[in-house]
């Protein structure tokens, strides 16, 4: 098994070559290969790969000839900056490449023609970006310029968006929390509050019973005059006695 299918980016940068020399459809599983400043004046040989995505072929001597890349259907970024492309018709075999997003053509004669954005747009519907901006003008995000998918910088921002979410299903964490503590602090204070009642009630209940005990020693006084006003009696009664034996005795005289 050779090793190039392994192999899924390449880069040949300044490797200097006129022509495709040395790369070969080997290179099956190739996703981005890069040939910046090789000197290449024609594109003929092209490997068909099938899987490339990404193809930089920036600061060449490049005229013509991109039909040679039929063999790389689903690219999506083709940077052509810097080369001789003088006429919007040279881009017609891109007309083709239906997963084209992003065109460069930085530095090519043929970005000084007339209306050349709204042309170049015109013949390739499907295109995004071209050099770097969208038909608005919007410049590209810098994920996108490197060639990753938008749906994944789409899920990415959802994970932005999911903290601050996770943030205000906190702050009202925060504020059910708050809720339940402030009804918890209401039912102390109501438990105070009843606590506060029975004390009172406690301390007229113990005035009420101060009262009737009282009320209930005042019959002992009323006993204890009873038993001295018998006493009394007794006493006059032992008098009278006594005063009537003397009587008695100084009649016998």
């Amino acid at each position: 098994i050779h090793v190039y299918f392994q192999i899924l980016e390449l880069n040949l940068d300044s490797c200097r070559a006129p022509s495709i020399d040395g790369l070969s459809e080997e290179f099956s599983e190739l996703e981005s290969l890069s040939l910046i400043n090789v000197g290449l004046t024609s594109l003929k040989g092209f490997p068909s790969l099938p899987k490339l995505q990404k193809l930089e072929l920036s600061d060449n001597r490049i005229q013509s000839g991109l039909q040679n890349l039929q063999g790389c259907p689903n690219l999506t970024h083709l940077s052509l900056s810097g080369n001789k492309i003088k006429e919007i018709d040279t881009l017609e075999p891109l007309k083709n490449f239906s997963e084209l997003k992003h065109l460069d053509l930085f530095n090519c004669e043929v970005t000084q023609l007339d209306d050349y954005r709204e042309q170049v747009f015109e013949l390739l519907p499907n295109l995004k970006y071209l050099d770097g901006f969208d038909k608005n003008d919007k410049e590209a995000d810098e994920d996108e310029e490197d060639g990753e998918d938008g749906s994944e910088n789409e899920d990415d921002d959802d994970d932005e968006e999911d903290p601050d979410n996770d943030d205000d299903d906190d702050d009202d964490d925060d504020d059910e929390e708050g809720d339940e503590d402030e009804e918890e602090y209401d039912d102390e204070e109501d438990e105070d509050g009843v606590d506060e009642e029975v004390g009172l009630d406690y301390l007229q209940k113990e005035d009420i019973e101060e009262d009737s005990e009282g009320e209930d020693f005042d019959p002992v006084d009323g006993e204890n005059e009873d038993e001295e006003e018998e006493e009394e009696e007794e006493d006059d009664a032992q008098r009278g006695t006594k005063r009537k034996h003397e009587d008695e005795e100084e009649g016998d005289d």
